[in-house]
């Protein structure tokens, strides 16, 4: 909901902000609460792309992921192409979670998918974020779309990941 009232000019960065450091120290303590599974899978990495700053999505998505028992490897927000390619090489995930919440970001989500591709990636990009959908997923050659973080983890134990 911050995302979306700060695209349509109804908040401004200061509280966009506000909202992401708020929302980091809730997930610190929400996450003492979470049972973790001893079963450990992954890794798999998430980030939020260039130009993009909006991390809370992919803050909640990390949370519930390591819930059960994924390994995360959180790159943070407004990562550049390159480095997504140099986790992806050194990390070796089985999958790469892409967020983006801006429309002007998207840009930057499908030079990253080719970047990592020309790289031969060959692991399932994962995309997610309030302005994407499946066709826009599709438009930019990342493997999957998920619409929240309980739909992440159920594919990736459906892609036995």
């Amino acid at each position: 909901k911050v995302g979306r009232d700060y695209d349509s000019g109804k908040i401004f960065l200061p509280q966009l902000i506000q909202a992401a450091e708020t929302a980091k120290v809730a997930f610190a303590e929400v996450q003492k609460h979470f049972t973790v599974s001893s079963e450990k899978k992954g890794p798999v990495i998430l980030c939020t792309v260039e130009g993009d700053i909006h991390d809370i999505g992919k803050n909640i998505v990390k949370v519930v992921c390591e819930s059960y028992g994924y390994e995360i490897i959180d790159l943070g927000k407004d990562v550049p192409v390159d480095s997504v390619v140099d986790a992806y090489k050194e990390y070796h995930p089985k999958a790469i979670g892409l967020s983006a919440l801006m429309t002007t970001t998207v840009e930057n989500m499908k030079r990253t998918i080719a970047a990592l591709r020309a790289n031969n990636c060959d692991v399932p990009i994962l995309v997610g974020g309030a302005v994407l959908t499946d066709e826009i997923a599709k438009e930019i050659n990342a493997d999957y779309f998920t619409e929240d973080a309980m739909s992440l983890v159920n594919l990736l134990k459906e892609l036995k990941i």
